[in-house]
């Protein structure tokens, strides 16, 4: 049940709060953690990392996710989302900014480890908001919001794109810490804007005790009905992060050049900005996990091109392919859950989707660092990563939908099956 003075839709949501709650995953995803895979080579030199190491860093902060996934259900049970949001944004965009600020192994993983924490808050409360917020919208238009939202991870890749290059080159000895100080102040800057677009979803909502037509005394078991989907978004988040953590670091061993580098970047960036949104027109239309499986498939398509050929028109094809689906899987994910249980549950559901991602996310680096450290480099790294794609577009076809969610109080077959034991 959705505890008193949670909020509820009353009216449309306004086109403009969740592009400006965007800058939320722009700054836990697409500065804290994504901007890390331009910054990997100039830290690995400075600090004489090996790709363990450097898989291992990533790792930190993706258990630090994990664990603030983790934390967001029961934060949100006693505080209300919008001020949650507004104070996780702040700590990950102070813990980026110290990033650079020490060239100590443990400290850089403790700090990578605190914003992966908040950065996680912010990304599964950010996306609750939008998703109560629009709780009154069609399911087409509830789409394009969450892809509104969840495609701010692809402007801060765009951003940190241009940002990190010109600031490596001029600060020749120390850029790698500046440019972790330059996205840190610009997450801070963030507020300014953040803070009235949460204010807005309070005025857009009234509380859940007004709203007793809405309650639905479902259990937890209904969570059930979205395994197969827990199950490929956690094989998603180990395979796609292998390639966003090193695909620059085998990019560069490759011979491609800086500039080609930058553009990669900035169209994997632009496109992944700009496609959730766009795809959100589709995703309100499919059915089951088709969605989601699709998705896969071309961020699959992304990884292995590269593999392929090297040329500029195959990283521009790379760029496109992962870019226009990689953000998308996570809307797709959010509208199942959407779709298929009581808006009751969305927040817990989005909660442990993201724990699922984590747990991904956690073991990726590290075994595909190992395995590229040991086995042939950081191309059989990403190999394994799209073997592990393919394993999770597999699982994410075998959802299916439950229709009447919120019209009835039909009980998946899981939940009948709890109930005869």
């Amino acid at each position: 049940m959705i505890p008193e003075g949670t909020p509820i839709k009353e009216d449309t949501l306004p086109i403009w709060v969740p592009a400006v709650l965007a800058t939320g995953p722009m700054v836990a995803l697409g500065f804290a953690r994504f901007a890390y895979a331009l910054l990997l080579p100039a830290m690995t030199h400075s600090l004489s990392w090996s790709l363990t190491t450097a898989g291992a860093m990533n790792t930190v902060n993706a258990l630090g996710y994990l664990l603030g996934a983790l934390l967001a259900p029961w934060m949100t049970r006693r505080w209300r989302l919008e001020p949650i949001f507004v104070l996780s944004l702040v700590v990950t965009s102070f813990t980026v900014l110290a990033t650079g600020l020490t060239l100590v192994t443990v400290l850089l993983a403790i700090f990578r480890f605190i914003s992966g924490v908040s950065g996680g808050v912010v990304f599964v409360v950010g996306g609750a908001l939008v998703a109560q917020a629009s709780a009154n919208d069609s399911p087409r238009r509830a789409a394009i919001l969450l892809g509104l939202y969840f495609g701010g991870a692809g402007l801060g890749i765009a951003l940190s794109a241009w940002i990190v290059p010109v600031v490596l080159v001029s600060f020749p000895r120390l850029g790698w810490q500046m440019a972790w100080i330059i996205l840190g102040i610009l997450g801070l800057l963030t507020l300014l804007g953040v803070i009235p677009a949460a204010r807005k979803t309070v005025h857009n909502t009234i509380t859940r005790s007004r709203h007793d037509e809405f309650r639905d005394p479902s259990k937890p078991g209904q969570l059930c009905r979205l395994s197969p989907t827990f199950v490929a978004y956690g094989l998603y988040g180990s395979g796609y992060i292998v390639y966003m953590t090193f695909i620059i670091a085998f990019l560069q061993h490759q011979g491609v050049r800086v500039g080609e580098i930058v553009w990669f970047w900035t169209v994997l960036g632009g496109v992944s900005m700009l496609a959730p949104g766009i795809i959100g027109t589709v995703l309100g239309r499919t059915s089951g996990g088709r969605g989601t499986g699709g998705a896969i498939l071309l961020v699959l398509a992304g990884v292995v091109l590269p593999l392929w050929s090297t040329t500029p028109l195959a990283i521009l094809g790379s760029a496109v392919l992962f870019g226009s689906a990689f953000l998308v899987v996570v809307t797709a994910v959010t509208t199942v859950a959407r779709r298929n249980l009581p808006a009751d549950q969305w927040t817990k559901a989005l909660a442990l989707l993201t724990v699922a991602f984590g747990i991904g996310q956690s073991l990726g680096p590290f075994i595909t660092g190992w395995v590229s450290q040991n086995l042939g480099g950081v191309q059989s790294g990403l190999l394994l990563s799209a073997v592990i794609l393919g394993a999770g577009a597999v699982a994410a076809f075998i959802q299916r939908d439950y229709p009447g969610t919120l019209e009835s109080l039909a009980k998946p077959r899981c939940e009948a099956g709890e109930e005869s034991t």
